[in-house]
């Protein structure tokens, strides 16, 4: 569908929508006057800040860099496109100077880079974001425009990765999320236009990640990287990482992790002090797979009459519940104690389940060794969890993401908003380093 086909498809869409619009007239009006209002304050300011950059110049260079007539360039306001803003240039220097309202090759007002980004990663698809912003603007943008808005927080991605970790949380969560990022390969097509282009393939990656977990609840993301699989190796690599930005081994005195292949070695490779806690959550939910629904009840427990697949839906429901109550216990003792009570009663109906379960088990009751206050907090990987979840919505959208930058980008860009979302701004700052 090309930009006229889309123009008008928002059109009708615009027409059975619930709001009345404008007179149609007083509607092409104003956006008419604000626009050339924009453009005329654009213009000024352009030519305001070229003037005060020549007067920061000493006399020689101020002659050499004089002024140099104007250049033409389309710009994407909030109210609208400007055709042709006047842009001043210089005789030279133009490529050294640092430009403030409008960097060089710059399309778009940053007021609305910064609202397509925001839309964008509050849930709004790309062809919901036309529609917005062709309510904003009278005009449809490109897809290609959108995704050239929404990537310029590409510049803020390498720093974040790279800053250094000044304070070590004591506890980290670590997990990972597949995604699939379209890669170069070796082979050639042509295209209607007659390029030669390279072949791109989807390929599936797995972003490894590590959230910092302080005793009250906050969080932050550490780092992350992508990998072919989780293994010691890709692990063992992130680790030092973090080590490298500063993190200090000695004082990380928790681990969590879902029991990701690797995380162990890669652990006491990197932190021979830290203790690993085996999440819970998953460890209950690993039982699953393993039932075989032996001697399934008739009926409910309220007597109700049960099909098979009801029938199956309460065995699993009672068999995790039992699982979960070994771990509102409030000593590693009693837990132990419940945890026998569980085996008594499930093993001979589900002898593979709880196999599975007890089978590492004492991994999962490392939280026990830390004040109570912290049990909530550091039993499961629920708060990287939650995060990935956001994330999978909007790669969702991608399908394949375009290439590994744009993929950590968005990464990064959401977990930003999470953790912003998720904690009060004296919270959030506290943890920021």
């Amino acid at each position: 569908m090309n930009l006229s086909e889309r123009e008008q498809q928002i059109w009708r869409i615009q027409q059975a929508s619930w709001h009345n619009p404008l007179n149609e007239q007083l509607q092409q009006l104003l956006q008419e006057r604000t626009l050339t209002c924009t453009r005329v304050t654009l213009e000024q300011a352009l030519r305001a800040e070229t003037s005060q950059y020549l007067e920061g110049l000493d006399r020689e260079e101020r002659l050499r860099c004089r002024r140099s007539g104007y250049f033409t360039r389309t710009t994407d306001t909030p109210y609208g496109r400007i055709e042709k803003l006047s842009v001043p240039k210089l005789r030279a220097g133009n490529k050294e100077r640092s430009w403030q309202i409008l960097t060089r090759h710059q399309r778009s007002l940053s007021w609305l880079v910064n609202i397509a980004c925001s839309m964008f990663l509050s849930g709004l698809s790309i062809r919901d974001l036309q529609e917005v912003l062709y309510e904003i603007m009278g005009t449809v943008l490109s897809r290609q425009a959108i995704n050239t808005m929404t990537l310029q927080i590409e510049a803020h991605l390498v720093p974040y990765l790279n800053r250094p970790i000044a304070a070590t949380p004591p506890v980290i969560l670590v997990d990972g999320v597949w995604v699939s990022i379209q890669y170069a390969i070796d082979q050639y097509k042509e295209d209607r236009a007659g390029h030669v282009r390279q072949c791109r393939q989807a390929q599936e990656r797995v972003l490894l990640t590590a959230m910092a977990l302080w005793p009250d609840g906050r969080c932050e993301l550490l780092g992350f990287q992508t990998a072919e699989k989780e293994e010691e190796q890709t692990w063992q690599s992130l680790f030092e990482r973090l080590i490298a930005r500063g993190l200090n081994p000695q004082q990380v005195q928790l681990l969590v992790s879902d029991g990701s292949t690797g995380v162990l070695a890669a652990m006491e490779a990197a932190f021979p002090l830290t203790q690993l806690q085996r999440c819970i959550t998953h460890k209950v939910r690993g039982m699953e797979r393993y039932l075989s629904y032996q001697e399934l009840p008739t009926v409910s427990l309220t007597g109700e009459s049960l099909t098979l697949t009801e029938a199956k839906r309460q065995r699993l429901q009672e068999i995790q519940t039992d699982a979960y109550e070994i771990y509102k216990q409030p000593t590693r003792a009693q837990a132990l104690a419940q945890r026998d009570l569980f085996e008594a009663k499930w093993q001979v109906l589900e002898p593979k389940a709880v196999h599975n379960f007890l089978w590492g088990f004492k991994r999962t009751v490392v939280f026990y060794d830390f004040p109570d206050m912290w049990h909530v907090h550091i039993r499961t990987t629920n708060h990287l969890e939650r995060f990935f979840r956001e994330f999978r919505t909007r790669a969702d959208e991608f399908g394949a993401f375009s290439d590994e930058l744009s993929c950590l980008t968005i990464f990064w860009a959401l977990a930003q908003r999470y953790e912003a979302k998720k904690w009060p701004p004296s919270m959030a700052k506290n943890s920021r380093h």
